[in-house]
């Protein structure tokens, strides 16, 4: 009976020992299940971020490689340039813009406003060396290399003002200098520094009638000049209206000498009728008279007397 006893006791303990072994596999098994899709999340988003590192990788090549092509002075030229290019397309009508107009002299300027009074020169070929190595530049450093990057500028400016303002081929006595960045514009022509001794680059710039025009200002000119050339339209269109009336008066003058020459024609002819109604009256009567004389000479034999004859 011990043994009985011990054997059912035993066969109870095992089951409950079991069935904790079987509730224990389950959470491990859950927990095992969970750690595994929280395994597979994980390495889906490594794999999107390491897609994404890569992406970033391959930006940061595009733009070095960019870098390295703008390090051109003669590639940044042609990008300054293409933008300029874009910006007079997108505002005024092409045949109020020529691109790469060349002087007599051989001077080449990257293109020219044409207004009604005469050509506005645009360059676009800004100096950004000394800019680039201001912008990198530890502060200590900054000072010297604005001082450089401000004289390359009045360089610049002194050439197109020599170059480029010809009122004897029929440019206007300015030019307009194109900056192609903001920031650019902001620190050669807005910022001074305050141990800055002189005029500002500004007032040296307008000293050589030469204006420096960010891409903002530079839009807001040309749609100043856009409206100036509508009204120019109008006005155009205006006198081509007088002229038409001018002519529609002269052709009116023209048919009122017309019809006062066919008036007298008519006057002329009437006149002409009356006389000839008044001849042909007289024709008449003397038709009567002579039917009459037919008559009596037919009745007596003999001519009548009457005073036509006597007379």
């Amino acid at each position: 009976q011990q043994i009985e006893s011990f054997r059912q006791t035993l066969q109870t303990v095992t089951g409950q020992i079991n069935q904790t072994v079987e509730v224990g596999r389950r959470a491990i098994d859950n927990r095992l299940g969970n750690a595994q899709e929280a395994i597979l999340r994980v390495s889906s988003q490594l794999g999107k971020l390491d897609a994404s590192t890569q992406r970033m990788v391959e930006i940061g090549e595009d733009v070095q490689s960019l870098q390295n092509i703008l390090r051109s002075p003669k590639l940044r030229g042609n990008l300054g340039e293409l933008f300029l290019a874009d910006l007079l397309a997108q505002i005024l009508p092409p045949r109020h813009f020529q691109l790469q107009y060349t002087f007599k002299g051989g001077e080449t300027v990257d293109a020219v406003v044409l207004l009604k009074a005469g050509m506005v020169p645009v360059d676009a070929k800004f100096p950004l060396e000394n800019f680039q190595r201001l912008t990198q530049a530890p502060d200590t450093a900054r000072r010297a290399l604005r001082r450089e990057f401000l004289r390359d500028v009045k360089k610049h400016v002194d050439a197109i003002a020599d170059k480029y303002i010809r009122p004897d081929e029929n440019t206007f006595p300015f030019a307009l200098m194109y900056i192609p960045a903001e920031n650019v514009y902001y620190e050669a022509i807005l910022r001074e520094e305050e141990d800055e001794s002189g005029p500002s680059l500004f007032a040296y710039t307008l000293s050589r009638r030469v204006i420096p025009v960010s891409p903002n200002s530079f839009f807001a000119y040309l749609q100043t000049i856009l409206l100036g050339l509508k009204g120019l339209k109008i006005e155009e269109s205006a006198r081509e209206i007088l002229n038409h009336l001018d002519r529609l008066k002269q052709e009116t003058e023209k048919f009122s000498e017309h019809f006062r020459l066919v008036g007298a024609h008519l006057d002329n002819a009437r006149k002409k009728y009356d006389d000839a109604d008044k001849q042909l009256g007289r024709v008449d009567e003397k038709l009567d008279v002579l039917l009459g004389l037919v008559k009596y000479e037919d009745r007596t034999g003999q001519p009548e007397q009457d005073s036509t004859e006597q007379d």
